[in-house]
């Protein structure tokens, strides 16, 4: 039987670390080939056609554009949340203090990981890497965290 400190820590990897981890190992999948603008454009654009059958080329390309910087700044949102909640490790009966170093940090860690994922994508033939999205990423990282923190102050929890 496994001993009660290296349960704990177990517990406390699954609870944390490895949603975090599956998050990055889901935007760094994402960066393949896989959702490439020529991929995604294989399903927003006939399924736009289907819904409009009049669309111009043009609507299509405005669409598939906000999805994909929607998806930047979501993922991104996420990520940075899990980064803050893998560092503050939060309790139900335990409130505690906004600590605006956790926040610091998970913004580091988003923007330090977004630069990474663009300079992969910069080995990828049906990708390039952008720093504008390098900036999408790192607002919807800045986005999650202020919605946390006005989610937090709404809710009187710091």
């Amino acid at each position: 039987m496994l001993s009660s400190p290296l349960m704990s820590r177990l517990g406390s990897f699954t609870r944390y670390w490895l949603p975090l981890a599956l998050w990055m190992a889901l935007i760094f999948t994402a960066s393949t080939d896989a959702l490439s603008s020529s991929r995604t454009s294989r399903i927003i654009g006939p399924f736009l056609r289907w819904i409009y059958p009049g669309v111009s080329n043009l609507a299509i390309y405005r669409v598939q554009t906000v999805v994909r910087k929607g998806g930047h700044v979501a993922e991104y949102a996420v990520l940075a949340l899990l980064v803050w909640r893998t560092l503050r490790r939060p309790q139900r009966s335990n409130p505690r203090p906004w600590q605006w170093s956790h926040a610091g940090v998970a913004l580091l860690v988003a923007v330090g990981f977004a630069a990474s994922d663009e300079w992969h994508q910069s080995f990828v033939p049906s990708r390039d890497g952008r720093v504008k999205d390098v900036l999408w990423d790192s607002a919807g990282a800045a986005a999650g965290l202020a919605g946390l923190w006005s989610l937090g102050r709404w809710k009187k929890r710091w």
